[in-house]
C-alpha cells in the first residue's frame, strides 16, 4: 500500500510539471498552433473587412470570407481557444487600455478581436510579447503585426518556419517568406 502511495504521488507531481510546461507555451502546443495555421492554405478566402455581426461566444464572419485577423482567430479556435471571448472579456474589464482608433465608446464583441492593434493590446496585457534576446527570434507559432505602408496599414501573421508565415493580405491565406519585408510592430507568443 506505502508503494501504491508513492507511485500515485510521484504521477500527480509528473501531471503537474508536465501540465505547467504546456501551459507556459511547449513546443506541443506551437506544433498544433502551426499545422492550424497550415491548414488555413488549404482554405478559400475571399478578403472581405465588411463589419458583420456575430454569435457571441464562438462567433465567425462567413468562412469564405476574412481578413488577416481572422486567419489568426480560426487558428486558435481550431485549438480550443477563443479570441472573440478572450478579447471581449479584457476590453470589458480594462477598455482604456485599448486604442481608441474607432471612435467607440464600449467594446464590440463583433469586431473588436478582428482589430490587429486591439490584439496586440490585448496579447501585451497578457504577458505574451517577445522582449529582450529573443524579440526578432520568430519561432513558429509566434505572431507578428506589421505597418504594411508606414501610416498605420495594420497587419498580422502567423509564423510557420524559419522567415515563413500564414496570413491573408487580400487573396485568402497565403504562405510568405520574408518577415522583415515590412515594418515590424509586434512580436507575440501566445501560448494560453
Amino acid at each position: 500500500m506505502k508503494y501504491l502511495a508513492l507511485i500515485l504521488f510521484c504521477l500527480w507531481v509528473l501531471s503537474r510539471v508536465l501540465g505547467a510546461q504546456d501551459a507556459e507555451g511547449s513546443p506541443d502546443f506551437a506544433e498544433r498552433l502551426v499545422k492550424a495555421a497550415e491548414h488555413r492554405l488549404t482554405q478559400t478566402v475571399r478578403y472581405d473587412p465588411a463589419y458583420v455581426v456575430l454569435d457571441y461566444p464562438g462567433g465567425d464572419v462567413p468562412a469564405d470570407t476574412g481578413v488577416c485577423t481572422d486567419e489568426v482567430i480560426r487558428a486558435y479556435r481550431a485549438l480550443g481557444i477563443d479570441l472573440q471571448k478572450l478579447v471581449h472579456e479584457d476590453m470589458k474589464a480594462a477598455f482604456s487600455a485599448y486604442p481608441k482608433l474607432w471612435g467607440l465608446k464600449r467594446p464590440d464583441k463583433n469586431i473588436d478581436h478582428r482589430r490587429v492593434p486591439n490584439l496586440e493590446a490585448y496579447f501585451r496585457r497578457q504577458g505574451a510579447e517577445v522582449k529582450g534576446a529573443e524579440k526578432g527570434r520568430f519561432l513558429p507559432g509566434d505572431l507578428v503585426t506589421w505597418d504594411l505602408n508606414g501610416n498605420g496599414l495594420w497587419h498580422i501573421g502567423m509564423v510557420v518556419a524559419e522567415d515563413t508565415f500564414v496570413h491573408n493580405i487580400g487573396s485568402g491565406p497565403e504562405l510568405t517568406k520574408g518577415i522583415g519585408q515590412w515594418k515590424v510592430l509586434g512580436h507575440f507568443r501566445f501560448h494560453p
